[in-house]
């Protein structure tokens, strides 16, 4: 594993009204680049959701993914809570490791 560079990962679940506002965060927090998964399902504190609405993909849930180095992951994690805590959605940091740094920095 010496040949993979640290770094952290960091996953928010939100309605998809609020997927905006997480994305502008990413952006400003300097990650490259994300990956949004839009018509999640789950069942959570604010009970199930669908993954698919047929007229109103709104009330979706969308699952945002980022990968930045770690000194740039405070700032991410500040701003996404404070998303967070007006509204519903989760976030979820990990520690993962990259095999093409170049493509995070």
């Amino acid at each position: 594993m010496s040949t993979l560079t640290p770094m952290t990962k960091i996953e928010v679940i939100v309605p998809a009204r609020d997927a905006p506002a997480i994305r502008e965060l990413i952006t400003a927090a300097g990650a490259t680049g994300f990956t949004s998964v839009s018509g999640v399902s789950g069942i959570g504190h604010s009970g199930q959701h669908s993954g698919a609405l047929l007229f109103n993909e709104f009330d979706t849930l969308t699952m945002l993914i980022t990968v930045l180095p770690i000194e740039k992951a405070p700032a991410l994690i500040d701003a996404a809570r404070e998303v967070l805590g007006s509204g519903s959605g989760v976030m979820f940091v990990s520690d993962t490791a990259v095999s093409r740094p170049d493509y995070f920095e």
